[in-house]
C-alpha cells in the first residue's frame, strides 16, 4: 500500500500578505504566492543555479555600491491579492537590504533562467506580472542545448506598463559599467 501524499490545508486556501509575513523562512522556501494561492516550484538543477549564482556576481560586481545583486527571495509584486515571486536574481538598491518585503520600486532587474517546467511561467506569465509591477529590467536565460546560455532582455516601457524585446547575448556574462547600460557577453 502506498502513503499519500496530503498537501496541507494552507496550500488549498488563499493566502493574505499578513498570513505570508508571520511565515517561517523554512515555510515558504520553495513557493510563489500567485494571485493568493501557493505555487509549488521543483528545485532547481546544479546548472540552473550555477548559472544564476554567476549571473548575480557579475551584475553585483557591475552594479556598484547603490545596489545589490542576490538570488533566491522574494519580490512582493502585490499586496492583494497576494503575489510573491522568487526571481533567480535579483538587483535592488543596496539601502533596501533590510526593508521587508522588497517591493518592485527597490528592484532594478530581475531574471529567470528557465528549467523545465518553467518555460510558459517564465517565457509569459512572470514577463507580464514583472511590467505591471514596473521593474524597469528583465531578463529571461535559456539554457541551450550547447551549453551556451541564451540571455534574452526585456526594456519595460513605463506609458504602457509591457516590456519591449531588446538585445539578445550568448555565452558567459560580463557586465561592464556603468550598469544596466552596456552589456557584454563571452563564449564559454
Amino acid at each position: 500500500m502506498a502513503a499519500e501524499m496530503v498537501a496541507p490545508a494552507w496550500m488549498h486556501e488563499q493566502i493574505t500578505a499578513e498570513q505570508y509575513d508571520s511565515w517561517s523562512e523554512e515555510r515558504c522556501a520553495g513557493i510563489e504566492i500567485v494571485d493568493g494561492m501557493v505555487v509549488v516550484s521543483p528545485g532547481p538543477s546544479k546548472r540552473h543555479n550555477r548559472l544564476a549564482r554567476i549571473l548575480a556576481n557579475a551584475l553585483e560586481d557591475a552594479a556598484g555600491p547603490d545596489w545589490n545583486a542576490d538570488t533566491v527571495f522574494d519580490v512582493r509584486l502585490q499586496d492583494v491579492p497576494l503575489t510573491n515571486r522568487r526571481p533567480d536574481v535579483v538587483v535592488y538598491r543596496a539601502e533596501t537590504i533590510d526593508v521587508t518585503p522588497t517591493r518592485p520600486e527597490h528592484v532594478l532587474l530581475v531574471a529567470e533562467v528557465v528549467s523545465p517546467g518553467s518555460e510558459t511561467t517564465d517565457r509569459v506569465v512572470k514577463v507580464d506580472q514583472y511590467a505591471k509591477a514596473g521593474i524597469a529590467f528583465y531578463w529571461r536565460i535559456e539554457q541551450a542545448a550547447t551549453g551556451v546560455p541564451l540571455v534574452y532582455t526585456y526594456v519595460l516601457d513605463p506609458a504602457t506598463k509591457t516590456y519591449r524585446e531588446g538585445d539578445v547575448f550568448t555565452g558567459v556574462v560580463k557586465v561592464a559599467a556603468p550598469f544596466p547600460v552596456r552589456v557584454e557577453l563571452g563564449q564559454l
